[in-house]
């Protein structure tokens, strides 16, 4: 009996989205109106490669930033959740799907110490370039209409449950964790005896309602969560059974 855990990261394990917090950086903690207004949808991470050229151009180094992304809270309930599942891990495989960063994701994995819990963090490469800002690939390209260009976390799921199934790996039940419009098309690909646990009041619990509403739900079960510990209530409802 072994079961996945897919958490999504920003306003689902930390309580902020990473990539806004590293504007607190930026010279007098906010970025130029031009800058600000360039975000065009669908198109983020190409956004967040401009904000990180300005922030190298005003001589934010990398250790400036990495101070002030561990400083990000946690969502409520969600070190105790982690720890629990850290101690579980023979049933747990945990992974991220994540539409942030390898860099930002890594710092504050492993300044709180928690990278151990993840067995793979699936999300946008990124590095510091000789210049010193910080440059963001995208994760993959995909053909899904309803996902932003850089990432399809339900094409991400699929790719890591066939490899898993390749080395013999098969889960009991999968357990989505997340809080945004991207995560939909992964939850649209669960099955009846998974669950769906979208963050009560945020984008994904709101977009499976409407789904609901319009006759054609989502097949697996839908439990919505608000602090982490109705999580960890539900794993540990899981493990006594």
């Amino acid at each position: 009996m072994k079961f996945l855990l897919v958490f999504d990261f920003d306003h689902t394990i930390v309580d902020e989205n990473s990539d806004t917090w590293i504007v607190k950086c930026a010279p007098e903690r906010k970025l130029p109106n031009g800058l600000r207004n360039s975000y065009q949808p669908g198109h983020w991470t190409e956004y967040m490669g401009r904000v990180f050229v300005y922030l190298g151009d005003n001589g934010v180094k990398e250790d400036e930033m990495k101070r002030t992304m561990t400083t990000i809270p946690f969502t409520a309930g969600m070190i105790d959740l982690l720890g629990f599942i850290g101690e579980n891990k023979e049933l747990f495989d945990c992974i991220i799907v994540s539409d942030s960063n390898t860099v930002f994701i890594d710092w504050i994995l492993k300044a709180a110490d928690f990278h151990k819990v993840f067995d793979e963090v699936f999300t946008n490469p990124a590095a510091f370039s000789s210049t010193g800002s910080l440059t963001v690939q995208h994760f993959h390209a995909h053909h899904c209409t309803k996902c932003p260009k850089n990432l399809c976390k339900r094409k991400v799921l699929k790719e890591f449950l066939d490899k898993q199934l390749e080395r013999g790996v098969s889960y009991t039940q999968i357990i989505y964790i997340g809080d945004g419009g991207n995560d939909l098309c992964p939850v649209t690909f669960l099955k009846k005896n998974d669950i769906a646990m979208p963050r009560q009041g945020y984008t994904l619990e709101k977009r499976i309602s409407q789904l609901a509403q319009s006759l054609s739900p989502v097949q697996c079960s839908v439990l919505v969560w608000s602090s982490a510990i109705d999580i960890m209530s539900y794993l540990k409802s899981l493990i006594k059974e």
